[in-house]
């Protein structure tokens, strides 16, 4: 796990290889269309559709982890797979670098607001046309701090917990690569199929639902990690989705701004609950900040559970 955790913050995702999503985005999208076109226009048969697709590549992708843990067990010259396996489970790197390029674009003399809004379009869904240096920066912060929940803490959630099971005896579940890449194939789910229009607010539903379930412990504790659980549980819950108000509102807290506000979605505009309503605009210290704690609060996590793992394996 530590090894893991130090080649995504070494390297990222490197571009030149395929990743594991980008073969779960392309079973959901092959899926997708013979789906629909079983399916039409009926929402009950879209509905049983999209639980068969969550299942089938939810399923496969635990599969295919387990597969290599397996290996690695097996025969231990493979273990630098798993590492590398485990290591795409995680995104801090390339959501840091992402975050940094909006900021650096930004931060040009004149500020080069086009450059900024293009960068910042590859991490939001919202229209970035228009928004000018205060907007990008509160975009830029609530899908870091979301996004830290999505692409950090809920993968590394999965990776810990499926070590543990190990650690602790259970060498023969599925384990932290294979709890990992399961919660991946659902978040890629969401994120391709996961919303309210057209026939994706039937087929989606699956998807959707199960995100929102794996997501929901660790965004909780990672409030906790920041001492802000009561009050981002408070803030966050007028938002539609369970997990992103919190995770927004937790670190909106912790920095004492305020996140939320006007959006706009394919030019539709759509009120997000204001959170921490008293704080500060955003600035662009926020955002770095943002990252920091995101670093501080995995390595915190690797080593409570160092620590409880070897306390439980001393006291056996």
């Amino acid at each position: 796990m530590a090894l893991a955790s130090g080649l995504d913050r070494l390297l990222g995702d490197p571009k030149r290889f395929y990743h594991p999503v980008m073969a779960m985005g392309a079973a959901i999208s092959l899926l997708r269309i013979w789906a629909e076109a079983w399916a039409g226009e009926n929402a009950w048969r879209l509905r049983s559709a999209g639980f068969a697709i969550t299942a089938l590549v939810v399923g496969s992708s635990i599969a295919a982890g387990w597969g290599i843990e397996r290996l690695a067990i097996w025969q231990p010259a493979t273990s630098p797979l798993l590492i590398i396996g485990m290591a795409s489970a995680l995104a801090g790197r390339s959501l840091a670098l992402a975050t940094e390029e909006v900021l650096a674009a930004l931060g040009q003399q004149p500020e080069d607001l086009r450059l900024a809004r293009k960068q910042l379009s590859w991490l939001v869904g919202r229209d970035t046309a228009g928004l000018n240096s205060s907007e990008i920066l509160r975009a830029t912060a609530e899908t870091a701090s979301e996004n830290a929940v999505d692409g950090l803490f809920a993968p590394l959630f999965w990776l810990l917990l499926g070590a543990v099971l190990w650690c602790v005896g259970f060498m023969s579940a599925p384990g932290p690569l294979a709890l990992a890449w399961g919660f991946k194939a659902s978040s890629t789910l969401d994120s391709m199929l996961g919303y309210r229009t057209g026939k994706l607010r039937w087929l989606g539903t699956a998807g959707a639902r199960l995100d929102d379930l794996l997501v929901w412990l660790p965004c909780r504790l990672m409030a906790l990690s920041l001492g802000q659980l009561s009050a981002a549980l408070r803030d966050g819950k007028p938002d539609p989705s369970p997990n992103a108000g919190v995770s927004q509102a937790a670190y909106a807290r912790r920095l004492g701004v305020k996140m939320g506000g006007v959006n706009h979605y394919e030019g539709v505009e759509i009120i997000k609950p204001l959170l921490n309503e008293s704080g500060r605009e955003v600035q662009a210290a926020d955002v770095i900040q943002i990252l920091r704690l995101n670093e501080i609060i995995a390595l915190e996590w690797l080593v409570i559970v160092i620590i409880l793992v070897s306390a439980f394996i001393g006291w056996k």
